[in-house]
């Protein structure tokens, strides 16, 4: 999803309440991708590092500046992340584009080296994310859960590979986002009860 992709809303169609509907790429991001199930290996990581700099902060924030990050991390090519180092973390650290938290910016070139031995484990992070589910999607339409038995268990696994930023409540966002967990609430134009 660009920028250009806000141009494609319904602005009149129910939504999830947190969408913030005067953000139209907000809106986009809620109406095409959120709870959406994607295998995309390139996209999967794009979000596991974005969610990793939303921590303490909201996703709009990050959403604002998902352009910059994707300049700012080579379009999220895995390969080239896991091979950056302190010159590119300076880099990082000057760019007024993205969140320049340096422990943040340090994580998630750790974690993407940790992808990269989880997706040569399983084949790929798509993968490795179905062998928690069973490759269904969970159907949770509760704007209140932040975490659940799911989340729990992922986030141990990837705690225990040495992964930061990937508590319960990062993961729990992560796979909503990634379609492991459809959240649309039942007023949202979105909602399913199942995956039928």
């Amino acid at each position: 999803m660009t920028t250009a992709d806000a141009v494609n809303v319904n602005p009149h169609l129910p939504r999830c309440p947190w969408c913030k509907e005067s953000n139209l790429l907000y809106v986009a991001y809620h109406d095409f991708e959120w709870g959406v199930y994607s295998r995309d290996e390139r996209f999967l990581f794009e979000l596991f590092l974005l969610e990793g700099f939303q921590a303490g902060l909201s996703w709009e924030t990050i959403l604002n500046k998902r352009e910059n990050f994707r300049r700012a991390y080579d379009g999220f090519d895995l390969e080239k992340v896991c091979a950056y180092g302190e010159e590119k973390i300076e880099e990082l650290m000057n760019n007024p584009g993205i969140i320049r938290h340096r422990g943040k910016i340090t994580a998630s070139i750790e974690n993407s080296r940790i992808i990269r031995e989880i997706r040569r484990e399983f084949g790929s992070f798509s993968e490795y994310l179905d062998a928690f589910t069973g490759g269904k999607v969970i159907f949770e339409p509760d704007i209140t859960i932040t975490r659940s038995e799911l989340s729990d268990s992922v986030s141990a696994d990837l705690r225990r590979r040495g992964m930061k930023y990937a508590g319960t409540t990062i993961i729990y966002s992560f796979l909503q986002a990634c379609g492991r967990i459809n959240g649309h609430v039942r007023e949202c134009f979105l909602y399913k009860e199942s995956g039928e």
